[in-house]
């Protein structure tokens, strides 16, 4: 096992060690504010990234997923933001030692209850970044909290963007027509 650092809980580690590390390679998508780096990760801290700790760039295997994540995020204003305007962009990524959870109640073999996986209760999931990060993994692939999609979270410390990372398109979020969309997938 790898040196153990103060704070990761050592029944986590020895859990995701005993994880086959994966490779991904394909197509990813992400939403971000007009005019942000698409390929730049934030350590604001999030559901896969604790604050200040390390850079995460949030992806999504889906185009509908990454509109989902922030689309619900928007819809949780008082009144939806009508100025604010947000670029989609694809992007081509490739990690090497990503581990992978193939759905909600997989999570819960390292400490995640599935019952709180929406919620905005980030301890079990930030812990279990933290850890990945420690061990060097390059990323997660995850279930998404807002769709039935899976993201590609990936820590851009571990490895080199200019060589895993290349936008390949982008375009405007029209938000209007996401609402109208979404109301209408609810509906059925």
């Amino acid at each position: 096992m790898a040196g153990l650092a103060r704070g990761h809980d050592r029944e986590l580690l020895d859990a995701l060690e005993a994880c086959p590390p994966e490779a991904f390679s394909g197509e990813t998508w992400r939403v971000t504010g007009k005019g942000r780096d698409a390929l730049r990760g934030s350590a604001a801290g999030g559901r896969w990234s604790p604050p200040g700790a390390f850079e995460a760039l949030y992806t999504s295997l889906s185009r509908a997923g990454a509109l989902a994540e922030i689309g619900y995020r928007l819809s949780l204003e008082p009144v939806w933001p009508s100025r604010v305007a947000h670029e989609l962009h694809r992007i081509t990524a490739r990690t090497s030692h990503s581990i992978r959870f193939a759905d909600v109640s997989s999570l819960a073999a390292v400490g995640v209850d599935p019952r709180r996986y929406a919620s905005f209760d980030y301890a079990a999931t930030q812990a279990l970044a933290a850890a990945a990060f420690f061990l060097d993994f390059d990323g997660l692939i995850v279930p998404s909290a807002r769709s039935a999609d899976l993201n590609l979270v990936i820590f851009t410390e571990k490895l080199d963007p200019g060589e895993r990372l290349k936008l390949e398109a982008t375009e405007m979020v029209d938000w209007p027509a996401w609402r109208s969309t979404d109301r209408k997938r609810a509906a059925k």
